[in-house]
């Protein structure tokens, strides 16, 4: 789903490429965990989720982990810079039919995938959901985050609306912090996974 850099490959920094490649094998994916999907893999996570809009916001509803996400399109500002959130803090415009949506203060524990690929609490997004049919919506995402990338990058993929017009999103009963039923995941000695802390 990554393109930019052309090739494929998210342009981490050395310490970060290393970091990357040890993740699988030291923590548990936090969705495994049932915590918030986080930006990017929001607009993939498992299950279905709608979308609302009313004045001054877009709401995203998960079937995944009861999770929310709210899209504030009324200009306010980004919150303080001290507040970190799962899923960010998200301002969103519209530009004709694209919502922009600008990502900020992340708290960064939660990976991009499965594969251990991160970003830090330095992370920022710029989202554009873009309408290219009614049934149909072109997402992309660029990351910045001078912690762990050596540039900007970006990912894009198509998202589509499920046919069945009587379709109903069903209660999903994971929730964050529940390791009573995932002991399992710790049995072969990795660990939670609770946000990686740059070299400096």
């Amino acid at each position: 789903m990554v393109v930019d850099p052309p090739d494929g490959k998210i342009p981490y920094q050395p310490w970060a490429r290393a970091q990357r490649d040890s993740n699988h094998h030291t923590y548990v994916d936090p969705q495994a965990l049932c915590f918030l999907p986080g930006v990017g893999r929001q607009a993939y996570v498992p299950g279905p989720y709608q979308i609302f809009q009313s004045p001054g916001y877009v709401v995203f509803i998960y079937e995944y982990s009861h999770a929310y996400r709210v899209i504030y399109t009324d200009d306010r500002p980004h919150v303080g810079e001290s507040i970190k959130l799962s899923m960010g803090h998200s301002v969103g415009r519209w530009e004709g039919n694209a919502l922009v949506v600008d990502v900020t203060n992340v708290n960064a524990k939660n990976w991009l995938d499965d594969a251990g690929n991160f970003y830090s609490d330095a992370a920022r997004a710029v989202e554009r959901w873009t309408l290219i049919d009614n049934d149909a919506i072109h997402y992309e995402v660029t990351f910045e985050d001078p912690k762990v990338y050596t540039r900007s990058w970006k990912m894009a993929f198509g998202i589509r609306r499920s046919e069945d017009r009587d379709f109903q999103m069903m209660e999903s009963a994971c929730y964050e912090g529940n390791q009573r039923t995932q002991q399992g995941l710790f049995s072969n000695g990795l660990k939670p996974y609770l946000g990686i802390v740059p070299p400096k």
